[in-house]
């Protein structure tokens, strides 16, 4: 693994919060959705980009900022599956941090234990950057963490979307669509793709991460993405989650403002009870698993538990 690699661009840095958001975040928010960078850690060659730093300390003084409350950390695919860098801000923050970690499919369970123990709640799937794992994976994936009550989290592409619905209910466990699937937006391109996203949602267990609108449209006011977030709150409001996908990787212009990302969301949400629900309660029970310890799932016998 190198530093190096002229096929990687190195990633613009995040803007500064200069300003909050004009309407406040819930008290208690989960950010389900960040990445962050070690100086000094290896990165994959080849990858699909290189990213600017920015620590897990550069994520608390953001969260802090903010109102977060807590956060689902979520491996980059430029740390392939060495998931050290995850693993230490678990370890610095255990009570207020889970992590979705890359894994080889014959992981061993002892070693998934382990990586339990430490706050790990889920393994990423992600077909679209190199050194992500393949969907083909999804299968061993799903058995090796079953018992464990783990979540699959996908970083797919549109077009491998309607395959899943037939899929994902065969494999037993959680699983998180990331940023809408990827669907095109433009000219009401979303009305054609959303309803295979609540195909998915229709499934006990699958969620959809409502993150990153900057890369799926080219409205700078996110109008587009807005309607997709009303129309996914009005038919599955149980099943969405919010993340802030700070530090915006893989952007090379165009740097989104975090206030106005956040302030967009909760517009298009509409109400205090559905912003809460998919600002909090959505991702305490997927990841917290509040009222049942500290997951919702103890095994294959508490798959029916699952919200519907």
């Amino acid at each position: 693994m190198s530093m190096v690699d002229s096929e990687a661009p190195l990633c613009l840095p995040r803007l500064p919060l200069t300003r909050l958001p004009a309407y406040p975040l819930p008290q208690g928010t989960i950010d389900t959705h960040f990445h962050v960078f070690r100086s000094g850690a290896s990165l994959n060659t080849p990858r699909s980009y290189t990213p600017d730093i920015t620590t897990i300390a550069d994520w608390i003084a953001f969260a802090d900022r903010l109102g977060i409350g807590r956060g689902i950390l979520v491996q980059p695919s430029v740390y392939g599956l060495d998931n050290q860098v995850l693993i230490e801000a678990l370890t610095a923050f255990p009570d207020r941090l889970r992590g979705i970690v890359v894994i080889d499919p014959e992981t061993v369970p002892e070693e998934i234990a382990r990586l339990d123990r430490l706050g790990v709640r889920g393994v990423r799937i992600n077909t679209r950057n190199k050194g992500g794992l393949p969907l083909a994976a999804a299968e061993r994936l799903a058995a090796a963490i079953h018992d464990f009550g783990w979540s699959l989290q996908l970083q797919i592409s549109p077009d491998q979307i309607g395959d899943l619905a037939g899929r994902l209910p065969q494999l037993g466990v959680r699983f998180v669509i990331d940023h809408l699937g990827f669907i095109p937006l433009a000219d009401g391109a979303w009305r054609e793709h959303v309803p295979a996203l609540q195909r998915l949602a229709d499934i006990p267990g699958g969620y959809i991460k409502l993150t990153a609108p900057y890369r799926l449209t080219r409205e700078r006011n996110y109008a587009d993405f807005a309607e997709v977030v009303r129309t996914l709150a009005a038919s599955h409001p149980q099943k969405l989650l919010w993340g802030s996908d700070w530090p915006h990787t893989e952007l090379w212009s165009n740097m989104p403002d975090d206030a106005d990302l956040i302030d967009s969301m909760q517009e298009a949400i509409g109400t205090p009870e559905l912003t809460r629900r998919i600002f909090i309660d959505n991702a305490e029970t997927l990841f917290f698993g509040r009222g049942h310890g500290d997951r919702l799932l103890g095994g294959r016998d508490d798959w029916e538990r699952l919200p519907k």
